[in-house]
């Protein structure tokens, strides 16, 4: 297989450019990974899917607000950060554009003076590492004066920062969301867990290289970005209890279902863990814990769209992603769901 093989048209106005104006009344198709047959449902639904037993497997991570619009101290002239990696307290590893005002030594104010920088290196990529100087804690900073993300392909501006957080976001470390999650409310939790169905939480802060596309053909040859995880103890008891019982595990999300098999490949079952991940899953893929997949639709040639048909099958995405497209489904972060069971 190759790379151009997970290609597929999709009409501009089908990017969804803001979130459905209730989380969980977005369309959900359900997918049945075995059969290939498709039912159009809307994500309200989602409990009739789900069987007493199954365990939903979510990624409680939370967005940092990354982007950062100032100046230079020196010039006035504008700006542009993008939080990537913090090395140490207040050592970040960023993106900066325009990247010709950004060399060692010069100084940048945000937030007219709550924020201040300096660039203390700049490494291999072109990427800058930077220190920051402020009073407080610097997340309590970011959250006053930080915008959020979002992928390039959303132009709109973002009118509630929380709608692109999940409403279970807990360690903040994301450069994107978790989107997978974004559907969920806080009554459809309680409706599924009403039904007997269990929830567990696992961590893995999402970095920008999720949304970077595959540009080598032969899409072995693609390299992946690392990501860290946590994955903790009673997530991976109930996982094997879960697992045991003869029941479903269903990963919420992509970042959800790489922790989970990152851990399987690492020990052969899932446990207590905290690492860091960069697996690429693939067609052939054997997964070891996922019985069923809730996703968002993927951009064209992506490693996501590409470890979903690791999981459903490839002829069954591309059938899948062809009647999404016929049927107007929203496409990518703030775009409709994909359950696969």
């Amino acid at each position: 297989m190759k790379t151009s093989d997970f290609y597929f048209d999709l009409p501009q106005e089908l990017i969804a450019q803001h979130p459905a104006e209730q989380r969980d009344h977005s369309r959900l198709m359900h997918l049945d990974r075995k059969t290939g047959e498709i039912e159009h449902l809307n994500f309200y639904d989602l409990p009739k899917l789900l069987e007493p037993g199954d365990l939903l497997v979510l990624n409680d991570s939370r967005v940092l607000p990354a982007r950062l619009i100032g100046e230079r101290e020196d010039t006035h002239s504008p700006i542009e950060f993008l939080l990537l990696n913090q090395r140490d307290l207040d050592v970040w590893e960023i993106l900066v554009k325009p990247g010709k005002h950004a060399k060692i030594g010069k100084r940048f104010v945000f937030g007219g003076g709550i924020l201040r920088a300096e660039v203390i290196d700049i490494i291999e990529d072109g990427n800058r590492i930077v220190k920051f100087e402020h009073e407080g804690n610097i997340y309590n900073v970011l959250d006053e004066i930080g915008q959020m993300p979002l992928p390039p392909y959303i132009t709109e501006k973002l009118e509630d920062k929380e709608r692109y957080q999940t409403v279970y976001s807990n360690p903040i470390g994301s450069a994107a969301a978790p989107t997978a999650g974004l559907h969920f409310t806080n009554e459809l939790l309680d409706e599924i867990r009403a039904k007997g169905v269990n929830t567990a939480f696992v961590t893995l802060h999402v970095g920008l290289g999720t949304f970077r596309p595959v540009k080598v053909e032969d899409f072995h040859n693609h390299i992946m970005h690392s990501e860290h995880y946590m994955v903790p103890k009673e997530t991976a008891e109930i996982i094997r209890k879960t697992k045991a019982e003869g029941h479903r595990v269903i990963a919420v999300g992509t970042t959800s279902c790489r922790t989970l098999e990152s851990v399987a490949a690492k020990y052969g079952e899932v446990r207590e863990d905290d690492d860091n991940t960069s697996i690429f899953i693939y067609p052939g893929f054997e997964f070891k814990v996922l019985d069923g997949l809730i996703t968002n639709f993927h951009l064209p040639e992506s490693t996501l769209i590409m470890l979903v048909s690791a999981f459903a099958g490839y002829d069954n995405v591309m059938s899948a992603y062809k009647t999404a497209v016929e049927n107007k489904y929203r496409f990518f972060s703030f775009g409709d769901s994909m359950c696969i069971l």
